[in-house]
């Protein structure tokens, strides 16, 4: 980790659900455009896995993000992410929908974000979290700020903190151990 706060590994505990953003967290946050106007993503395939293992955890997943694309419904589905939000340029509905959908309170979140958009939720969850290249202002709200940047690992980073918080890591471990 880049940073963290004193209390991230007790907040970590306590958290049942992990929402993404996905410009610039699960992606490095370059959109290559086509000249049919197509768009095109590359995530990281170690987040994927991250977002795989909340899943056997029993951790719930969620994406919340500025951005409509039917690359993220597709990654979505393929991850079996929990719940998704597209075209929210204000993420707070969305994350009042899911606080009332999995009926949990604020401490329960933990939310990792990159930008301006990404505050209004970062303030309110019990967990705020980073990319390693976030802007300032995402960073100054952060309980912990991953060592990776976005789209490489970062996603991936906080996930096992947590994972590790809660006891679940060495299970996981010992699993691909054999």
């Amino acid at each position: 980790m880049e940073w963290q706060a004193e209390d991230a590994f007790a907040r970590a505990k306590k958290i049942k659900c992990i929402i993404f953003d996905v410009d610039g967290v699960l992606t490095d946050g370059t959109i290559a455009v086509g000249e049919r106007g197509e768009s095109v993503k590359k995530f990281f395939c170690r987040d994927g896995l991250g977002i795989t293992l909340c899943r056997k955890c029993g951790l719930k997943t969620a994406i919340i993000t500025g951005r409509t694309s039917p690359i993220t419904a597709y990654r979505v589905q393929e991850l079996k992410i929990d719940a998704l939000h597209q075209g929210c340029m204000d993420k707070r509905e969305a994350y009042s929908a899911l606080k009332q959908e999995f009926s949990l309170p604020d401490e329960a979140f933990a939310y990792i974000g990159d930008d301006l958009i990404d505050l209004p939720v970062m303030l309110q969850v019990g967990l705020p979290t980073a990319v390693g290249d976030a802007a300032v202002e995402a960073k100054q709200a952060a309980k912990l700020i991953a060592s990776f940047p976005g789209g490489r690992g970062a996603a991936r980073e906080i996930i096992e903190f947590i994972l590790k918080a809660q006891g679940f890591w060495e299970k996981i471990l010992a699993d691909y151990r054999g």
